[in-house]
């Protein structure tokens, strides 16, 4: 496991100080697990809306040929 040093200002330290039943280093880890998660979360949707909007874009690509004008007259 790797250790990080982060810093905070005294006036919260104090408070923290006063939640000494807290496991202040375990809820930072599950916040920035929590974090990422989402971010893996954000990054997975765009890369599906990219998919989608690249598979509209080849079936329009498809879609339109010279077989579709017979359907205009119906």
């Amino acid at each position: 496991m790797t250790n990080i040093t982060l810093s905070i200002e005294n006036s919260i330290y104090k408070k923290m100080r006063k939640h000494s039943e807290i496991k202040w280093s375990e809820f930072v880890r599950k916040s920035i697990q929590q974090r990422l998660e989402e971010l893996e979360s954000i990054e997975n949707r765009k890369e599906s809306v990219f998919t989608m909007l690249a598979s509209q874009e080849v079936l329009k690509k498809d879609w339109d040929n010279k077989y579709d004008d017979r359907w205009d007259d119906v």
